[in-house]
C-alpha cells in the first residue's frame, strides 16, 4: 500500500468514525427526549397535610437543612444552582405567585413530587432529588409541605434544565438517570424513630446523603453533575474513606459549619448553605451512624 493510499484509507476510516459518533449522539438525544416525556406510573398513598404551627416550624427546619433552599432559594422563588460548560439547572418557583409550579397541587401531587420525583402529569422531574426525600416519614413530609404552602406568593420562573448534547445523550442511553429512575417506588414510607443522638436517628438523617454518595454511601461520580465536579467521598469505613479525617463528632460538625476539612482545605460541591443549618442532634446522630457502618474495603 502506498503512502497516499494509506492516508486515504485512514481519512476514510476517521470520517466513518465521525459519522458513527454523530449518529450515536443524535440517537442518544432522541432517546433522551422520549425518556423525559415518559409516563412514570406510581402508586401514591395520600398523606394528610397539616397547617399547625409545630408542623410549619419543623418544615422550616427541613427546608433550610435538607437542600430545598439550595435549589429553590430561601423564599422558594427558584434559583439557578448550576451554570457551567453549557449545563444550566435552575429550581422552580414553588410559591403560589406568578410563575409558580405548585398552585394547582393536590395533596397527592406533593407526595408524588417529593417522594417519587414525578410531576402531577406523571412525567419525571429532572432536577428533583427525590432519592434523598423518598424515605421521609409521613410526618416530616407533611411538615415540609406545610411550610412550603405558607410561603408568601412571589414571582419566579419554572424549572430550567439545559443539558449539553453529550450529557443529554448519556441520559438517553441510561448512563445518567433522573430521580424517578433511581428510586424503589415500592418501598413503604419509613416509620418514625425517636429523635436523638442515636445511630437509628442517624440512619434516618443519612437518607439525605443518598443522592450524591449513593445508596450504600460508598461515594463515586455524582449522577448528573458537571464533568469537573469531584466524585462524592466514600463515607463507609475502609480504604479510601474520608471518615478517618474526623476522629470525633466535633470535627465533622466543624466541617459542616465551615465547609472546610480539618486541614483547612475547602470541600467542593457539598451544599453547605443547607448543611450548616443542621441541628447538633442530627449531626451527632449522623456521625454515630457513619462510624457504625460496616467496612466495605
Amino acid at each position: 500500500m502506498t503512502r497516499k493510499t494509506w492516508m486515504r484509507a485512514l481519512l476514510a476510516g476517521l470520517g466513518a468514525l465521525v459519522l458513527l459518533a454523530a449518529a450515536a449522539l443524535g440517537l442518544g438525544v432522541l432517546l433522551a427526549e422520549r425518556k423525559m416525556q415518559r409516563t412514570v406510573n406510581v402508586q401514591v398513598p395520600t398523606v394528610a397535610l397539616r397547617d399547625d404551627a409545630a408542623s410549619v416550624e419543623r418544615g422550616k427546619y427541613l427546608f433550610s437543612s435538607r437542600g430545598c433552599v439550595d435549589c429553590h432559594g430561601s423564599a422558594g422563588t427558584g434559583r439557578t444552582f448550576v451554570d457551567e460548560g453549557g449545563l444550566v439547572i435552575a429550581g422552580p418557583n414553588i410559591t403560589t405567585g406568578p410563575g409558580g409550579v405548585v398552585s394547582a397541587y393536590q395533596p397527592v401531587d406533593w407526595v408524588r413530587a417529593i417522594r417519587h420525583g414525578v410531576n402531577p402529569q406523571g412525567r419525571p422531574l429532572m432536577i428533583m432529588p427525590s432519592e434523598d426525600y423518598n424515605r421521609f416519614t409521613d410526618g416530616d413530609l407533611a411538615s415540609l409541605v406545610a411550610y412550603v404552602r405558607q410561603l408568601p406568593p412571589a414571582s419566579g420562573q419554572g424549572a430550567v434544565v439545559k443539558l449539553p448534547l453529550p450529557v443529554k445523550a448519556l441520559y438517553g442511553y441510561g448512563a445518567i438517570k433522573d430521580a424517578a429512575a433511581r428510586i424503589d417506588h415500592s418501598l413503604p414510607p419509613q416509620q418514625p424513630v425517636p429523635e436523638g443522638v442515636t445511630p437509628a436517628h442517624g440512619a434516618y438523617v443519612a437518607n439525605m446523603c443518598i443522592g450524591c454518595h449513593g445508596v450504600g454511601l460508598a461515594g463515586g461520580k455524582i449522577p448528573g453533575g458537571p464533568p469537573d465536579w469531584p466524585p462524592a467521598s466514600k463515607l463507609t469505613p475502609g480504604e479510601g474513606s474520608v471518615m478517618g479525617r474526623y476522629p470525633d463528632a466535633e470535627a465533622m460538625i466543624a466541617m459542616f459549619r465551615s465547609g472546610q476539612r480539618p486541614d483547612g482545605t475547602a470541600v467542593k460541591v457539598m451544599p453547605f448553605e443547607s448543611l450548616k443549618e443542621m441541628s447538633e442532634t442530627d449531626l451527632r446522630a449522623l456521625y454515630l451512624y457513619l462510624k457504625a457502618l460496616p467496612g466495605k474495603g
